[in-house]
């Protein structure tokens, strides 16, 4: 259903008839983590994540798994590598 109390206008899965059904009766606003992400959106009431109702909570056990504005580095080691495999490589 439409939103009609924080997010006016926009489709929430927690809006049914008898109003927002979330943790508080309403979604929470971003907080400074989530500056940057481009589904922050600033509404009337203040500025808030489209995706998560309750963003500190995403960000309470490591990074946002939605954020667009964090850049996460893989890591790559020096792996083993099978000997034999790597002089067959070579002979080609």
């Amino acid at each position: 259903m439409v939103c009609t109390s924080v997010k006016d206008g926009y489709d929430c899965l927690f809006m049914n008839k008898k109003g927002c059904q979330f943790n508080g009766g309403s979604c929470h606003t971003v907080i400074e983590q989530c500056e940057g992400c481009l589904k922050v959106q600033d509404f009337p009431t203040g500025k808030y994540c489209l995706i998560f109702p309750d963003p500190p909570a995403k960000w309470r056990i490591g990074t946002c798994s939605m954020a667009t504005h964090v850049k996460t580095t893989v890591k790559k080691g020096n792996g083993k590598i099978n000997p034999l495999k790597a002089s067959k490589r070579n002979a080609h």
